[in-house]
């Protein structure tokens, strides 16, 4: 498996290769391998942020015991989640699915507890699971969503962007988490081909679209 983790104190992708029994990159003491971190996705390529990874670290110090992982990281040809769900970013965790009601209520209780976690989503909204990410802010869309990208940036909210643009046919300069002038002109192209202003800035009106075209079409 091929893995990229975006480390903001650095600035850069970091590139890894592992094994689906190997432990993500960052993670300690084993606690979340790459195939739990995969889950259902069929493909080869994962993403996710050091933010991420420790806050994970940290939640899984502090619970104490090990967490089922039902759904992390889903490419966003894929489908499954709401249109800019932190999942294609790779940011987020499903857990708790084979839980009994009273343990997914405490260990959401930890999640909100711990702090460590950007977005806990209500216990009422996840009736058999918890949700827990490290979405970054501010959105680019007031009712919540990924943030802007402009060119320059670099990130797992990139890759997401180019994952949605290369499926629609829009490829420019591939998935790797770096906003350069490819990426950008590849932007202009779908915003013009789609109605949108060619600025080539990824924003609320932007993701929308782009999301919307091409969540779930499941491109192998």
């Amino acid at each position: 498996m091929t893995i990229y983790i975006y480390n903001p104190n650095t600035r850069q992708m970091e590139h890894y290769t592992r094994a689906l029994d190997e432990p993500m990159p960052y993670n300690l003491n084993r606690t979340l391998t790459v195939e739990e971190f995969r889950g259902a996705s069929q493909t080869d390529l994962l993403w996710s942020d050091l933010r991420t990874m420790q806050a994970w670290n940290g939640f899984r110090a502090y619970w104490g015991r090990p967490i089922p992982v039902g759904f992390a990281f889903r490419r966003i040809w894929e489908g499954g989640h709401s249109a800019q769900s932190q999942h294609y970013a790779g940011m987020a965790f499903d857990c708790g699915q084979r839980l009994l009601r009273d343990e997914q209520i405490a260990l959401h209780a930890a999640a909100v507890g711990f702090g460590g976690w950007t977005f806990v989503d209500a216990i009422a909204n996840t009736p058999n699971w918890v949700h827990m990410d490290t979405r970054l802010a501010p959105p680019a869309c007031p009712t919540g969503g990924y943030i802007t990208n402009v060119r320059g940036d670099r990130g797992v909210y990139v890759m997401t962007m180019q994952d949605a643009l290369w499926v629609l046919g829009f490829g420019g300069g591939g998935i790797d988490g770096i906003f350069g002038p490819r990426t950008k002109q590849a932007l202009r192209d779908f915003q013009a081909a789609n109605g949108l202003v060619a600025d080539g800035i990824c924003g609320c009106n932007t993701w929308r679209v782009l999301t919307d075209l091409s969540v779930g079409i499941r491109r192998e």
